[in-house]
């Protein structure tokens, strides 16, 4: 059975359009990639957590914002042959510059036997719709499809 894991997809509305928030996925594999390496801020679903306060409290640790409102579901997709993700929308607006992740333990370099720290997110931004299509991990486009296909029907 598939991990499940939940997110939060931010959005807001600018004068030159709709924009999308991302965060770059940390750590040594990602850190000179960027398309196919930003993500809804997302994690798993503890056991007897609602999928809906896993969003809520994953994104407050990947990006230290605390954020409410209408929450709109965006259903579950298969993010991976592990993992299934569960996502909502939510309107909102936080500034990249003052993210604050959680981080992570990883060994790097591979069986050096050091165990290095890294954040979750390592940077944030705003995007249009076609740029985030180019940045978000292929994974995760079909949630951002469904959601620029709500907002355009």
């Amino acid at each position: 059975m598939p991990l499940q894991s939940a997110g939060l997809l931010l959005y807001r509305h600018r004068a030159g359009g709709l924009e999308v928030f991302l965060v770059h996925m940390g750590g040594p594999l990602w850190a000179k990639k960027d398309a196919a390496a930003w993500s809804i801020p997302k994690g798993l679903i503890s056991p007897g957590e609602e999928p809906l306060v896993a969003a809520i409290r994953e994104f407050f640790e990947e990006t230290g914002f605390a954020v409410r409102g209408d929450y709109e579901p965006l259903g579950t997709i298969r993010q991976n042959s592990r993992k299934d993700l569960t996502v909502w929308a939510l309107e909102g607006d936080v500034n990249p510059a003052q993210l604050k992740s959680n981080s992570f333990d990883i060994e790097w370099p591979p069986k050096s036997g050091r165990v290095q720290q890294y954040p979750e997110a390592d940077r944030a931004g705003w995007f249009d719709p076609a740029t985030a299509l180019q940045k978000i991990v292929r994974g995760q486009r079909l949630a951002l499809e469904r959601f620029l296909a709500s907002r355009s029907a």
